[in-house]
């Protein structure tokens, strides 16, 4: 099997080659034996089970978390009184520990887990240190919320490297457990930081880790650390070839740097394992970043194919059966996503609005449409459709609040700021646009996007920068798209509008460095090309060939 062999030290320059060799991994991936990392956990249970529960705690460190549940499971048979396989099937039963709500049935499958593992009477105090830890997560789940159940786990996780110094895996763990357990409104990235740091270490001495290179990704998930996870994003793929996620998860990193080339080919590659695997959640979840990546370099072609293919994929999901590392959230986030950001990323207000409701569990899935259809409506001035879409998200809100789920009540808030702002616009009420915009913006501004989405819908400073444009103020308009730019590098409409910005605010080499950049992230973008890109290769050949100096008609 041929393997990801990217040669640039910076992420900057990944794309082409990275791209490549991924695309590489999907066409010859079906032959390759399984192959997913090197790890060595230690137990009391029977020597000749020790392959298959590495294998096992191997698939855990991917996020394939039913095939691991499976391998446990397949331990307990071969030795009843491995108390540690009941610890693998409690962290297993967790799933994805970045998804957040965990299902009622996740909880009973994990407690009752955790109770037959103590039940089977661990024979060390290590492996009764694990069970104890994961235990946190499921123990009272109906008296205590699940942040504290989480932070009690965090603890637990700390307690048992310390007590174990010896022991890597646990030092791993605690390390996923700091990361998962993150504020997204903690600006310093304390958390992230210090996880990041203790796993970066260990990556030096275990380099075919698969859990080293994968919570790497996870701890730098955001945009101001994504450059620290370069040489895990570039190594992941290669330690664990063999499992979706290990395909996928460099393109988290990919995404905050807006590397979108390397991003859809690792997609592509996830996307087609998944799908081999049965694994129709994950393919969704690949799907939306791959979708994404599409619309920002301007290959709508492509994305058109996904937004079709996401429908099909969908059709194949059971929210019961999810085994891999996407949730049932994802998959649901996912099919609402996907055919939203086409709407909205090529501006086409018509079917935006036009967008049908796609009900699921989860609140803040539903919104994505409402949201939508909303943005559309303001556009086009539809005040009944703007107006309802309005007070849906305010009730979505509301009852994300009444949840507990202040995260996503946020975002929903946000959502519903941007489109009453829009419609204020629409209504000819530019000051108090302006001010649920800066509103959303300040919102946005102290809070990181979950991992389940590759961007935001619509960045509020964005739009922000487009409402400045339109009332002529562009060097105002020019710093709320630097801003963006900040959190989301080489986003298509932010770079058009920071060259449109400095152009109009007198600074045509800026304007012209803009396009020049917006071009580059376009490379492979459908003709007829957008009207964007046309501009931009006009200003750029203007800036070569002044009149008069050789210039050629296209």
């Amino acid at each position: 099997m041929r393997t990801f062999r990217v040669i640039a030290a910076s992420l900057l320059i990944l794309a082409a080659p990275l791209a490549a060799a991924v695309q590489d991994q999907a066409d010859h991936h079906h032959a390759a034996p399984e192959t997913l990392g090197t790890v060595d956990f230690r137990t009391s249970c029977k020597s000749t089970i020790r392959p298959d529960f590495n294998r096992a705690v191997a698939l855990m460190h991917s996020f394939q978390f039913g095939p691991a549940s499976d391998g446990f499971r397949s331990v307990l048979r071969r030795d009843p009184d491995c108390a540690m396989a009941y610890w693998g099937i409690a962290l297993s039963s967790w799933s994805n520990p970045f998804a957040g709500y965990k299902s009622p049935a996740q909880l009973a499958q994990g407690l009752a887990a955790v109770d037959a593992g103590r039940a089977a009477a661990a024979r060390t105090a290590r492996e009764r240190a694990y069970l104890d830890a994961v235990a946190h997560l499921y123990v009272d789940s109906a008296r205590i919320r699940q942040p504290a159940r989480v932070a009690a786990y965090e603890t637990a996780m700390a307690k048992v490297s310390t007590d174990f110094p010896d022991d890597t895996e646990a030092r791993i763990f605690y390390a996923l457990a700091l990361a998962a357990a993150a504020d997204p409104a903690d600006k310093t990235y304390a958390k992230q930081r210090k996880a990041g740091a203790m796993l970066e270490a260990l990556f030096v001495r275990f380099p075919h880790h698969p859990g080293l290179a994968h919570y790497i990704i996870h701890a730098y998930d955001e945009p101001e650390l994504a450059a620290r996870a370069a040489a895990a994003a570039r190594r992941y793929g290669d330690i664990a070839p063999s499992t979706p996620h290990a395909l996928h998860m460099p393109s988290h990193t990919f995404t905050r740097i807006g590397d979108w080339q390397a991003s859809i080919a690792t997609n592509l590659a996830s996307a087609e394992s998944a799908r081999r695997a049965g694994q129709p959640a994950d393919e969704l979840h690949a799907s939306d970043y791959m979708v994404y990546a599409y619309l920002q370099s301007a290959q709508d072609g492509a994305a058109r194919k996904l937004v079709s293919a996401a429908e099909a994929t969908f059709q194949r999901f059971d929210p019961a059966h999810a085994s891999g590392a996407a949730p049932a959230s994802a998959a649901f986030f996912a099919y609402a996503a996907i055919p939203a950001r086409f709407c909205l990323e090529r501006r086409d207000w018509a079917a935006a609005i036009a967008l049908k409701a796609r009900p699921s569990p989860f609140p803040y899935a539903d919104a994505i449409t409402i949201f939508t259809q909303g943005l559309g409506a303001a556009h086009l001035k539809n005040a009944a459709i703007a107006e309802q879409s309005i007070a849906a998200l305010a009730d979505l809100r509301d009852r994300l609040r009444a949840a507990n789920d202040s995260y996503w009540a946020d975002q929903v808030e946000i959502q519903g700021l941007e489109v009453a702002a829009q419609w204020a616009v629409a209504r000819g009420d530019i000051a108090r646009g302006r001010a649920l915009l800066l509103r959303a913006a300040a919102m946005e501004d102290v809070t990181e996007l979950a991992s389940i989405t590759p961007g935001p819908f619509v960045p509020a400073r964005e739009m922000l920068g487009e409402l400045l444009l339109e009332a002529t103020q562009p060097q105002l308009a020019l710093a709320e798209f630097k801003s963006t730019l900040a959190r989301q590098p080489h986003r298509f409409w932010s770079l058009y509008g920071a060259a449109k910005a400095a152009g109009l605010a007198g600074d045509p080499e800026a304007a012209r460095t803009y396009f020049e950049q917006l071009l580059a992230i376009a490379p492979r973008a459908d003709l007829p090309r957008r009207a964007a890109l046309i501009e931009a290769a006009s200003v750029v050949a203007g800036a070569r060939h002044p009149a008069g100096e050789g210039r050629t008609a296209r």
